[in-house]
């Protein structure tokens, strides 16, 4: 049994999320949380949130089929970020100017799997 958690524009820049996520893919649940929970980045705690909402999809995914759950069984089968809207805002520059900042999003999907459900 698998469950999915799919977090939308977040405001994080993708590529800043992505080193997240590649830390904590194939991991065991459990052990993935700690590390983003002590992780100094920003990004870990979107991350987090995300990991923590599909292991609770699967808590109810198994009690909807009446199969027991364990969390520490589960497994990180698949997670990725993609890129979001960006929002476009302007600074004023000197002169007149304007200079443009990319304010990015990110989509953080996060897939956990039972242990023999990985393979």
């Amino acid at each position: 049994m698998e469950a999915k958690a799919i977090a939308r524009h977040v405001r994080v820049t993708p590529r800043k999320a992505r080193r997240m996520v590649d830390l904590i893919r194939g991991k065991k649940a459990t052990e993935a949380i700690t590390i983003l929970k002590f992780a100094p980045q920003a990004a870990a705690l979107p991350v987090r949130k995300t990991l923590e909402s599909a292991i609770a999809n699967a808590r109810t995914k198994a009690d909807q089929a009446g199969e027991p759950f364990r969390e520490n069984d589960l497994v990180i089968k698949e997670t990725y970020v993609d890129e979001g809207v960006t929002l476009k805002r302007f600074r004023a520059r000197a002169q007149g100017r304007a200079a443009r900042i990319n304010k990015r999003t990110s989509h953080i999907t996060v897939v956990v799997a039972n242990k023999e459900g990985a393979r």
